[in-house]
């Protein structure tokens, strides 16, 4: 029987967990509060993965390494260095397969679909910072992919989304988002992103490079209609937030402030192309409307 281990206990580690367990394979989840889903073949750990001579002893003896965890948002330059050197020692030590799931950030601004082949270009330091793990991965010599998720929408998703126009929409208030409203946005759902690790740690041409998530691509005025007419809620009322709007935010909570880096071009759709991962390991992008009705 196959093992797993999975360092994280948020949504996407808990869809991968009970993919693989409802396969039939063996799943340790680490976590600091040891949290997760219960399964039989689910195992629950409370441990800190920075920790790197416990993680390899929990890691040991599987056949594969996932990761989904990150740090605090504003505390990505100074924390995932730490977290992301704890983790790759491990696997180093181990053996084993190791996929990782990251995002868009590593690639900085781009014209046109943004495919995985293309180089990691980002300034900014959420940015650099992804591309840094992603490369200094790929180049230890480790079996090692990367799947990268869009802005996450759906059940379990923590996101511009989920966070400012989800909750507004649903009670029929105004929302405020920090978005072009009418511009072309790719989203990933959480059980696609989870189905995306599962068919890559499967795949032997999955290692030594990067898959997208499949996407869903719409507006974020789109998106929210969408919701709106499932959910029975009044049409959406959207306002594009300004720079002052974002400023003020970012004195009630760190991760606000974040957001001006990541921020997509005025006036470019930010698309994703995940021919290869359609075509390679077969996972395709879930209808909105079924992952939109997960929310209810």
């Amino acid at each position: 029987m196959k093992s797993h281990v999975i360092v994280g206990r948020g949504a996407t580690a808990t869809k991968t967990a009970l993919l693989l367990a409802e396969d039939g394979e063996r799943v340790r989840m680490i976590s600091r509060t040891g949290g997760g889903p219960e399964h039989p073949l689910i195992d629950r750990v409370a441990a800190d993965a920075t920790d790197t001579d416990r993680l390899t002893e929990l890691t040991e003896g599987a056949d594969t390494l996932f990761t989904t965890a990150a740090p605090a948002y504003h505390a990505w330059p100074e924390q995932f260095p730490i977290l992301s050197a704890s983790l790759l020692t491990a696997v180093e030590r181990t053996g084993v397969a190791y996929v990782m799931l990251g995002n868009l950030y590593a690639y900085g601004p781009v014209d046109g679909p943004l495919r995985p082949d293309f180089p990691l270009t980002a300034t900014g330091p959420k940015g650099r910072t992804r591309a840094r793990v992603w490369e200094e991965a790929a180049a230890s010599g480790a079996k090692v992919t990367e799947v990268r998720a869009g802005q996450f929408y759906g059940a379990g998703a923590y996101s511009v989304f989920s966070l400012m126009v989800q909750g507004q929409v649903l009670a029929g208030r105004l929302a405020l988002v920090p978005q072009e409203l009418d511009v072309p946005h790719s989203y990933s759902a959480i059980g696609d992103a989870a189905r995306t690790l599962v068919a890559a740690s499967r795949d032997e041409q999955a290692y030594g490079r990067a898959w997208h998530v499949p996407t869903a691509t719409l507006s974020v005025r789109e998106l929210a209609g969408r919701l709106a007419r499932l959910a029975g809620a009044p049409e959406p009322r959207l306002e594009e937030m300004t720079e002052r709007d974002l400023t003020l935010l970012a004195f009630t909570e760190p991760f606000w402030a974040e957001l001006h880096e990541v921020l997509t071009k005025p006036g470019h759709p930010f698309v994703v192309d995940f021919t290869e991962t359609e075509k390679i390991l077969g996972v395709s992008a879930s209808p909105v409307d079924d992952v939109l009705r997960e929310l209810f």
